[in-house]
């Protein structure tokens, strides 16, 4: 396979995250830009990266640059896609992929008119215990799903003017933490859930920082999901089918998963890939789908879970910044 050159657009945790998981596996990233310039210098040095652009727009330019993963806040992705896609980059895009539904659809017309990849940065389409899981799931063995139940719960300082709470950031638990309850529950279902009901709170910025969803697809189902971003909750999953149960822990990036069968209790351990290589994970998928080779990017998945994101939201009245 090819050796691409990967340029992050962003120094910020999660380019960190990615600049340390290539490190592991000696590979080095080519090329990073940041809104603040200095920040993408020192990043540069740390890490050994080849190329700093003085503007982000000549990240686009640059035609060494293979792909490109945007990790910016939430609501400044679309701005970046169109650039991006129509310089021609091939790009992994940090969860929420967009803001909204429209804004995806706009992005994935732009790939495909300029043939290339997009695809969101969801590690746990990635991680290794999945994929075991899913050749268990389709051996029989446990039977038909019926049922899942989600948690995903953080404590965040009180304060509106942070990422979390804040609108002009795209703040709130749907975007940061919800996506990757629904993006589990999108893994398992067979079908995407066409009957959503929730209950939210919301922050006195108008973002939600709590939330109850209720989900229900066609072939009855059901995936119940609890968030907030004010009490920590384990980040537990549980998937009910007929026959067993199966319950994975730190679910978004995890490694080892149970399986309880009901006809008698006794219980299966899977461990699979391990949790520090989740971004190295995605960086072999990418690039499986950018040389040609089978897609497993799952963008059909995010495009599911994102018409459900846009769908709470303008239930709730949700409305950002950049979308009146």
């Amino acid at each position: 396979m090819k050796n691409y050159n990967w340029a992050t657009l962003g120094c910020g945790v999660i380019a960190n995250e990615l600049a340390q998981a290539m490190a592991a596996h000696g590979r080095t990233l080519y090329g990073v830009a940041n809104r603040t310039h200095s920040k993408a210098v020192d990043f540069a040095k740390k890490y050994g990266v080849t190329k700093v652009y003085d503007q982000i727009e000549d990240i686009f330019s640059d035609p060494e640059v293979d792909i490109i993963y945007i990790s910016t806040p939430h609501n400044t992705h679309i701005k970046y896609l169109r650039q991006a896609l129509a310089a021609g980059k091939h790009v992994l895009c940090e969860k929420s992929i967009t803001l909204n539904a429209a804004e995806l659809t706009e992005a994935k017309q732009l790939a495909e008119k300029n043939n290339v990849i997009l695809a969101e940065a969801m590690t746990l389409y990635h991680m290794p215990i999945y994929k075991e899981l899913a050749e268990v799931i389709a051996s029989g063995r446990l039977g038909e799903l019926r049922m899942l139940q989600l948690n995903f719960g953080s404590y965040k300082d009180y304060d509106m003017t942070n990422r979390f709470f804040n609108p002009e950031l795209a703040g709130g638990a749907l975007l940061d933490i919800g996506v990757y309850a629904l993006s589990f529950a999108r893994w398992f279902m067979s079908q995407k859930p066409d009957k959503v009901a929730s209950q939210v709170k919301l922050a006195p910025s108008g973002v939600d920082e709590q939330a109850g969803i209720l989900l229900q697809n066609e072939a009855s189902e059901m995936a119940t999901l609890a968030l907030t971003l004010h009490a920590k909750q384990p980040k537990r999953g549980m998937v009910a089918f007929d026959k067993g149960y199966i319950e994975i822990y730190e679910y978004p990036r995890g490694q080892k998963a149970t399986i309880t069968y009901t006809a008698d209790g006794g219980q299966e351990v899977i461990e699979s890939g391990a949790t520090a290589d989740a971004l190295f994970y995605e960086v072999t998928d990418m690039e499986q789908a950018v040389s040609g080779g089978q897609n497993v990017m799952h963008l059909d998945y995010s495009t599911d879970v994102m018409e459900i994101m846009t769908e709470l939201r303008r239930d709730w009245g949700l409305v950002y910044p950049e979308e009146k």
